[in-house]
């Protein structure tokens, strides 16, 4: 029978002390040593990253053959793109999982509702989780398809040192907005329950508005002014962006402000849409 989680429940946030920002790394690198663990289907994920970069990259420079300096890329910005992207597609979760489908299970179970007696912000225990997830995937899944790229393809690396620095920096952000989206729809399931359609449409959002499949200068009419200020542009174009140099001081910081801007509006709007599902929630499996 369905269990009522009286607001009386309802997980406060705790005060920003040292030991609640060393329990959040615990956290987080507790979540990367667990993705580690899998060491198998890391390698096999990190080889089919790679077969796609190839299949990707050849069409991308037969592209560039009949189109040179599309979108204002040229040839070897191109291949990096695909390389670049290929290298984010499972650190950004532009497919979601992660956090999701733990907290998927737990919605099943009914063991969400402990979730919400832990004496630690329930938004903030699964962000941590999902940024050591990130800093896992980044190494394990990003570096191999980028190495294999950057031999076999003429592959443009960043000329300035810093840009590598800015450039994690907006990974960084990139997840974070990641988060938000998938945290949102993850919500969903304190009304549905199992949020499976909505993570279905967003994943074909996500694939599309991210610059997953092609660099969002490509896009046509409309679609090319509206998909830039998106949040999904934050979690693939951006980075590969820094990654190129193709901005450089007052632009870049407005690219990292703008992913700075969509993280605080969507961790503020999953905060706000917390709140208001723990005013009552129903637990399916109670």
């Amino acid at each position: 029978m369905p269990n009522a989680v009286p607001a009386a429940t309802q997980l406060r946030p705790p005060p920003d002390t040292g030991g609640t920002a060393r329990l959040y790394l615990a956290v987080a690198h507790g979540a990367f040593r667990r993705y580690s663990t899998y060491r198998a289907a890391t390698l096999a994920g990190a080889f089919t990253n790679t077969v796609f970069g190839f299949i990707l990259a050849y069409t991308f420079v037969a592209l560039w053959q009949v189109r040179p300096g599309l979108g204002g890329y040229d040839q070897s910005e191109a291949v990096t793109y695909i390389w670049v992207s290929q290298a984010l597609l499972v650190t950004v979760a532009v497919w979601g999982g992660g956090f999701q489908d733990d907290v998927q299970d737990r919605f099943r179970t009914g063991d969400i509702a402990v979730d919400l007696y832990r004496p630690v912000d329930f938004q903030g225990w699964w962000l941590a989780t999902d940024l050591g997830r990130a800093a896992f995937h980044l190494l394990g899944r990003g570096v191999l398809p980028m190495l294999a790229g950057a031999l076999v393809f003429s592959t443009r690396m960043p000329e300035r040192p810093l840009t590598w620095a800015v450039f994690l920096l907006s990974v960084l952000l990139a997840v974070v907005v990641s988060f938000g989206l998938r945290f949102l729809v993850s919500l969903t399931g304190f009304w549905l329950h199992d949020s499976e359609g909505v993570r279905s449409v967003m994943l074909v959002v996500s694939m599309f508005f991210s610059g997953m499949l092609l660099p969002l200068a490509l896009f046509p009419g409309w679609l090319g002014w509206i998909a830039p200020v998106l949040p999904w542009a934050a979690l693939v174009q951006v980075p590969t962006d820094v990654f190129l140099e193709r901005r450089a001081g007052a632009e870049l910081l407005g690219e990292l402000g703008f992913q700075l801007a969509w993280a605080l509006v969507l961790l503020a709007a999953g905060r706000a849409v917390q709140l208001l599902a723990t005013r009552k929630v129903v637990v399916q499996g109670g």
